[in-house]
């Protein structure tokens, strides 16, 4: 009977943070799956360098200048000169993750590396579900037009109400008159 870890190495909230688009993609950065299975960025990078057939470009990557430059915008990674990194910095996709526990053969790796694919996959189903989202979406653009439409009422009500009123129109005097004549003469 095979053995099942209960022991949790790394919250999937923790992790869910560490995951970033990139190229349309979901990935983390290699010192964060460093942190995770407790090693080094370096020894992780120096694993990969001596599997790179096991990593083509849809498993992991070197991320360009713009896209360090928006990682550090959003306080993901640090600055250069601040203990920054001097080389590349490479991601990992899900399928790069995965490969990742058959390099770092340790049981930490595994424990980690099932825990990370979890949360990968938690994340894909929270979006390959859109229905709900979908129809709730829905309602509330119907919820909305439907406010938008009542405000535009009171709005129209309140602005006729700010109208001045309008002047009465000019009376007659009540009663009998006599006939103006321009003469001036009566008979």
């Amino acid at each position: 009977m095979p053995r099942k870890s209960t022991t949790v190495i790394a919250p999937v909230e923790l992790i869910e943070r560490q995951i970033h688009i990139v190229r349309g993609q979901r990935v983390m950065l290699d010192s964060d799956l460093a942190d995770l299975y407790g090693t080094t960025t370096m020894v992780l990078n120096q694993a990969v360098k001596r599997n790179l057939d096991r990593f083509p470009d849809d498993f992991s990557f070197h991320l360009t200048e713009p896209e360090v430059a928006a990682l550090i915008s959003q306080n993901v990674i640090s600055k250069p000169g601040r203990g920054g990194r001097r080389k590349p910095t490479r991601v990992f996709t899900e399928h790069g993750i995965a490969m990742l526990s058959s390099v770092l053969n340790s049981p930490t790796a595994i424990r980690v590396n099932i825990q990370i694919i979890r949360t990968f996959v938690r994340l894909r189903r929270l979006l390959a579900t859109p229905g709900e989202l979908v129809t709730q979406l829905q309602q509330l653009a119907e919820t909305m037009q439907l406010h938008d439409r009542q405000i535009k009422a009171i709005t129209d009500v309140l602005t006729k109400m700010l109208e001045p009123p309008p002047q009465p129109a000019k009376k007659g005097r009540i009663g009998f008159q006599p006939p103006h004549s321009e003469s001036g003469a009566t008979s």
